[in-house]
């Protein structure tokens, strides 16, 4: 018996909502955070990326260098480098201003 066997690459995840998701939304699985690349009917099976590059949402005001590594604030809805409280979302891969809105990460969990 073989201690493990290859199911999939592992970009994707086979995820069924409760409710309708619309396409780019963070979803929250305990430590694990996938993206909706297309819309997603309620009780329906679909799939959330948990590998790729993303833009994620950004509060105004706040400078993020490339390789530092970001959080997802579930409650506010927006990236974070406060790592208390909040999911990590991977690594910067481009740096963003304090005037720019998203900041573009690579998944990594």
């Amino acid at each position: 018996m073989p201690q493990a066997t290859f199911v999939h690459d592992g970009d994707l995840i086979d995820y069924t909502p409760g409710a309708d998701v619309a396409a780019g939304e963070v979803v929250v699985q305990g430590d694990l955070i996938g993206v909706t690349r297309s819309a997603l009917a309620a009780n329906l099976p679909g799939a959330l990326a948990v590998r790729g590059v993303f833009d994620f949402a950004k509060n105004t005001g706040v400078a993020y260098t490339a390789g530092q590594i970001l959080y997802w604030d579930d409650t506010n809805n927006v990236s974070t480098a406060t790592a208390s409280g909040n999911k990590q979302i991977g690594k910067v891969v481009r740096a963003a201003g304090a005037t720019d809105t998203t900041v573009r990460i690579r998944l990594s969990q």
